[in-house]
């Protein structure tokens, strides 16, 4: 693949299942000294048609607009890449992002991968006890964060030793070590990026694990090329001269980061930045005021949106031509709903942090299947595998994974490097040597006979809540910190609308009761200290935790449990009906 287009993208008056030909003849070209910045965005500022196209468009919920161009956007990356520098930040340093979706993340982004350095984006939600963990963990030198996340890094830098420097934005400035405007405004819109290599490190995203704190994943500079197959087909042969795109998805996540704002900058179109939280009827006017042409939506909010809007072109003039759909099953009613209502076929996708958009559905070029995570995007082989990494027969429930080597035998550039100093964690992922061997997901499906995937479920006890994955570690942790807690254990709860709810199971310390404002208080607790999406929705008082002879806990007893529960109710209210 070069720095230019997909190789082998077909015209677009390809067969409707072109599948077999596209995986067949797809081949990967990646340049040794490939960088992000240089593809999303020097290229394209040193071009004048380029270089005065819009980037970056940003709403903020109060309806304050802005924009940069791709020019613009490159200056300011390079007074940011002097002021970083000044600051002290070199090559591999990690520097943490805290911020939104807005014009200064972008920049931050461009400018970090300019100087060779590491980002870290952490996400606005996240409390003083997540922040406080990652960037301890990474060795953050350099943090930039604005308003919404702020006071949160200002708590967590107590224990944050190697953080030398805050760099405060937008109306938080004052409150950090050195304010943005002021920073950028002494130095040059001139600077000579730093040699590259395509496995040269360029972002740390931190994932939740079952066992222990959350593992950073550490993705190289190639990977972004890796992402490209799977961008372009779920998004119907993105680009074309007219293509806008949103996602309401964070861009300090992999959905928002890899999946939205670089690939759009890579192919030289319009972002929108939108500053605020999420609300259906908002999601069509904002797509209609900026004439969005394609999206990227979890499942939960297509659900939001079709109960708010039944009709939405009645009145909405939207231009919308592909949706692309991942975190959880869409579900035939929401399938059907974009179909008749929008006149698009939702392409759903999977992959994760490690290795990124690996399977997938394109409508245009291969038929979809309601409720199929898809086949592999080409350049992907993929596979479903069993307990000692042999092929599982198709039909058979197994483990997805990718491989290492493509079907030509070629390195495939989505995989990671690995986990930020945690090597035994990295091998863990292999079924053999890493540069020749599959690579476990985590996730059981099964193959069809066409390649098709259908979801299974989690191998460990990972679970996706609303869209976001939630590791249980985490948040156990946190609730046992409260003094009324013994133990505690998490998992998800069958929910209709979100797909799952996150649950806790709690074994009360001594000399403390349940009650219900126990409950508000410990929800709280974790609220206050993680993510927003990550506190228990609904919390059960238990005298044991169920625990293997080893002293593990069993998850997924506790699951099982909940899955049956399910069960029960929706028969319950089948009687009824």
């Amino acid at each position: 693949m070069t720095t230019q287009t997909p190789h082998s993208v077909p015209s677009t008056d390809a067969p409707r299942d072109d599948y077999e030909r596209l995986h067949r003849e797809f081949r990967w070209h990646v340049p040794q000294d490939f960088n992000i910045a240089e593809a999303c965005c020097g290229r394209w500022a040193r071009d004048p048609a380029g270089a005065s196209r819009v980037a970056v468009l940003h709403e903020r919920e109060d309806g304050r607009r802005s924009s940069i161009t791709y020019g613009e956007l490159q200056a300011q990356a390079n007074r940011l890449s002097h002021a970083l520098k000044r600051l002290g930040a070199r090559r591999g340093d990690r520097i943490a992002i805290v911020m939104p979706q807005r014009i200064e993340t972008a920049v931050a982004q461009i400018a970090v991968q300019q100087i060779g350095a590491v980002a870290m984006p952490l996400s606005m939600l996240f409390g003083p006890d997540a922040l406080a963990y990652r960037l301890h963990n990474s060795e953050a030198r350099l943090a930039i964060a604005d308003e919404s996340g702020i006071d949160n890094l200002l708590a967590a830098r107590p224990e944050c030793h190697a953080l030398a420097t805050v760099l405060a934005v937008g109306e938080a400035r004052g409150r950090g070590d050195v304010d943005w405007e002021a920073a950028l405004a002494r130095e040059s819109a001139v600077f000579v990026r730093e040699a590259a290599h395509a496995d040269d490190a360029a972002i740390l995203i931190y994932t939740s694990g079952t066992t222990g704190p959350p593992k950073g994943a550490l993705i190289p500079q190639r990977a972004l090329i890796g992402n490209l197959p799977g961008f372009v087909a779920s998004q119907d042969w993105f680009p074309q001269d007219d293509s806008v795109f949103w996602s309401p998805a964070d861009w300090a996540w992999t959905g928002g980061l890899m999946d939205a704002l670089l690939p759009t900058l890579y192919f030289g179109r319009t972002i929108v930045a939108y500053q605020g939280r999420f609300d259906p009827v908002r999601a069509f006017e904002l797509m209609a005021r900026h004439r969005v042409t394609n999206t990227f939506l979890f499942p939960t909010a297509l659900k939001a949106m079709m109960k708010a809007e039944p009709s939405p072109r009645s009145r909405h003039a939207l231009v919308l031509r592909s949706i692309m759909s991942a975190g959880e099953a869409v579900g035939d009613a929401v399938f059907e709903y974009c179909r008749r209502e929008l006149g698009i076929t939702v392409n759903e996708m999977f992959g994760q942090t490690e290795m990124n958009y690996i399977v997938g559905n394109s409508a245009h070029r291969w038929p979809a299947k309601p409720g199929s995570m898809g086949r592999p995007y080409p350049g992907h082989r993929v596979a479903v595998i069993d307990d000692e990494g042999r092929e599982a027969p198709r039909g058979t429930p197994g483990d997805v994974a990718l491989h290492r080597l493509d079907v030509h035998g070629d390195p495939d550039p989505i995989f990671f490097l690995g986990y930020w100093r945690n090597e035994g964690a990295t091998r863990a992922k292999f079924t053999g040597d890493p540069a020749d061997s599959w690579c476990r997901t985590g996730d059981t499906a099964v193959m069809d006979e066409a390649g098709y995937l259908w979801y299974q479920g989690r191998s460990d006890d990972v679970f996706k809540a609303a869209g976001y994955r939630i590791g249980p570690s985490e948040i156990e942790n946190c609730l046992v910190k409260h003094p009324a807690v013994a133990n505690a254990a998490v998992v998800p709860k069958p929910d209709a609308q979100r797909g799952a709810v996150v649950k806790a199971y709690v074994v009360l310390a001594a000399g403390h009761a349940a009650s219900d404002a126990l409950v508000e208080e410990l929800q709280q607790h974790v609220r206050g200290r993680l993510a927003p999406y990550e506190y228990p929705k609904e919390i059960e008082f238990i005298e044991a935790l169920p625990m293997t002879t080893t002293g593990k806990v069993q998850r997924r007893v506790l699951r099982l449990q909940e899955e049956e529960r399910a069960r029960q109710a929706a028969a319950a209210d089948e009687n009824l009906s």
